[in-house]
């Protein structure tokens, strides 16, 4: 399969009582990052995400923070694991899995995940996390994942291997999953048609 640039693109819209938000991803960026959520430290996380998937990525968030981040970052993560499932297609000749290790100083995070059509996720890091950094609830991060995962329906293993400072400790994450993701979503030059025995992901 021929990867054109501009063709493997989501867009979703979504709108409910709590937010009314838009994504859209590019999978063969780079392209522009452009992120306003109302929530600055999970824009920096977007921010990353973008950056280290080498991503074109858009996202427009607008919710009841008065309230607390929660729905806010939820239905974003909701959204961006649409645009996801819809950019990559029918994913014939995608290499279908990736995964990453990556240090940020004293902390060290290894992601893998499976572009499988199956939604599953394993996430593990340190107790004793700080509650906030800044008005980002990090309890959330793992919510992120499977708000991400069961929407896109991939595989995503996320593991905390060492980590002191959590604003080093979610960053490293969110790094991590953008580099398994981009190996996962890059074209193999080995192989042809759906990665799977099935004929179908």
């Amino acid at each position: 399969m021929t990867f054109v640039p501009g063709a493997r693109v989501g867009r979703v819209t979504r709108e409910t009582k709590e937010t009314r938000l838009l994504v859209e991803l590019d999978l063969d960026g780079p392209g522009p990052v452009e992120v306003e959520t109302g929530v600055p430290f999970f824009d920096h996380m977007l921010a990353q995400l973008g950056k280290h998937g080498c991503l074109g990525l858009t996202v427009r968030a607008k919710g009841d923070i008065e309230v607390d981040a929660h729905h806010t970052v939820e239905d974003t993560s909701i959204a961006l694991g649409q645009a996801l499932r819809e950019a990559l297609g029918d994913k014939s000749g995608i290499s279908r899995f990736g995964d990453a290790l990556v240090p940020l100083d004293e902390t060290l995070v290894r992601a893998a995940v499976d572009l499988s059509g199956r939604p599953y996720v394993v996430h593990t890091e340190p107790d004793g996390m700080s509650p906030l950094i800044g008005t980002y609830d990090t309890t959330l991060t793992r919510h992120v994942w499977e708000s991400l995962a069961f929407s896109a329906g991939i595989c995503l293993h996320v593991h905390v291997l060492s980590g002191r400072n959590p604003h080093h400790i979610v960053e490293a994450q969110f790094k991590a999953v953008a580099r398994a993701l981009r190996a996962a979503a890059e074209p193999d030059p080995r192989a042809s048609g759906v990665p799977s025995t099935k004929g179908v992901l």
